[in-house]
């Protein structure tokens, strides 16, 4: 992981997002930590962010933009192919997902969810033939699942959009943004929903798809009160 992360940068570049390594503590919320720590013999931490875009950072980093992104595809898979829930009983509440490697702990908090769907690809080889996916987190068809349009879910508060994935990285991922709105022409509301605000339906490949709402129980009700008001995807 050591080798992958560094690959993902230039010398130069990984030296500057790193510097928490040399000794620069960093603080979010109430954890504090220094990147590259050793908590007991032979064992290294590392923090980092993913924000709502689907851009992995070192969480130390000032700057979060796509230029100081890791973009590298074969770290970006290594990474959240091992990512799960957070029961180490370190950094729990602040940093709710770990990504492990060896003797490497990798935690990691988001600013929505951990898997963030960027793009929608064909694959040629489903099992009826051509099938489309979702594509996350930069790992183009190496991390990706099948899309399947009637579990796309609308948050009433926030307008974001989501999308079923595996259990093991909280099973829900965000649809970001830019996705999203390519989608959102598709999205049919009727007038028993005027009220909420959510689509009924979704209309894909010349078939209407009624929605499921299967993620609505994701939400807690207070936490629907909270949303990002304003925000899209």
């Amino acid at each position: 992981m050591l080798f992958l992360r560094t690959a993902a940068f230039s010398a130069r570049g990984l030296a500057s997002l790193r510097r928490g390594a040399a000794g620069l503590t960093a603080s979010r919320a109430t954890a504090t930590y220094v990147q590259g720590q050793s908590p007991t013999p032979r064992i290294r931490e590392y923090f980092y962010y993913i924000d709502h875009q689907g851009q992995l950072f070192l969480d130390d980093t000032k700057v979060k933009n796509f230029v100081t992104c890791f973009k590298d595809k074969e770290f970006l898979v290594f990474f959240f192919t091992r990512l799960r829930m957070n029961h180490s009983g370190r950094y729990e509440d602040d940093f709710p997902f770990l990504s492990l490697c060896g003797r490497e702990r990798n935690f990691l908090r988001c600013d929505d969810r951990p898997v963030v769907f960027t793009h929608l690809l064909q694959s040629p080889t489903g099992p009826q033939g051509e099938q489309e996916l979702l594509s996350y987190c930069g790992g183009a068809e190496k991390l990706s699942i099948p899309f399947r349009p009637e579990a796309l879910y609308m948050h009433p508060v926030s307008g974001r959009v989501y999308h079923p994935c595996s259990e093991v990285s909280g099973g829900v991922g965000l649809v970001r943004s830019a996705l999203a709105i390519e989608l959102s022409p598709f999205f049919v509301y009727t007038q028993e929903r005027d009220q909420s605000g959510q689509p009924t339906y979704f209309v894909w490949a010349g078939q209407k798809h009624a929605l499921t709402n299967e993620l609505a129980g994701y939400f807690p009700v207070a936490e629907q009160g909270n949303g990002h008001q304003g925000e899209v995807g």
